[in-house]
């Protein structure tokens, strides 16, 4: 028997299974292992997509404890033959997300990779944020520091403007409102910024305004969810 490996997509906002194919469900079936950044919310998450799971039927490894150990695990995994799924914490795995180092061990050996489909942030933000979805960048958390910090808007704002193209960040959710009022004080008045909160939740929000119209309409988006997105092409 041959290896596979799926991509298993998660959810962006808890309990929110809406977000989620249900072509999912048979891949978890199908799978015996399961390596997951957190298997205790894994193991919620997957009793609320199907809530006759066997969660003891499967093998559990954790993506978190990192290093050769997981790997050499993982490896012995793929030469068993098994059906392995990965899961990370929100969206999906391998995009601003852990899985990229077993992927590329299943890469390594020619064993068959199957990305789901499902959530992801970057994506959506995107889709909804009217900006170039052509030529973008993720750049993942932008440094803490304010003065470092305002060096590295003003370089990809630059970027942008030169190259046409959307750049598109995140912050750790209690640190939102500081992101957003340093993008809002280092960027040119007429830059757009694209805010997006709480994606598939109830509360869900997504704003383009400029630097500008967003320094007259401050929201509060303290510890929520967001994901951030910058034109100033």
């Amino acid at each position: 028997m041959r290896a596979t490996v799926y991509l298993i997509p998660t959810v962006l906002a808890e309990g929110v299974i809406q977000a989620i194919p249900v072509y999912v469900t048979d891949a978890i079936r199908s799978c015996s292992v399961l390596f997951t950044e957190n298997e205790r919310t894994t193991r919620r998450y997957l009793k609320l997509l199907m809530k006759d799971i066997v969660i003891d039927n499967y093998e559990w490894f954790n993506m978190k404890d990192g290093g050769a150990e997981v790997i050499s695990a993982f490896r012995q995994c793929l030469g068993a033959g098994k059906t392995i799924g990965i899961l990370s914490e929100a969206g999906c795995p391998g995009i601003a997300d852990p899985g990229q180092q077993l992927v590329a061990v299943a890469q390594e050996l020619n064993i068959p990779v199957k990305p789901l489909v499902g959530p992801n942030s970057i994506l959506l933000a995107l889709m909804a944020s009217g900006m170039n979805g052509q030529h973008f960048t993720f750049h993942g958390y932008l440094p803490i520091e304010a003065g470092e910090r305002a060096q590295v808007i003003r370089r990809i704002e630059a970027a942008s403007a030169k190259n046409r193209s959307t750049e598109i960040f995140i912050e750790t959710p209690y640190r939102n409102n500081q992101l957003l009022q340093a993008l809002v004080k280092t960027c040119q008045p007429k830059t757009r910024i694209c805010v997006a909160v709480d994606l598939t939740a109830p509360g869900e929000t997504i704003r383009t305004q400029t630097a500008a119209q967003w320094k007259n309409s401050m929201p509060d988006i303290h510890k929520r969810p967001a994901i951030f997105l910058l034109d100033a092409s």
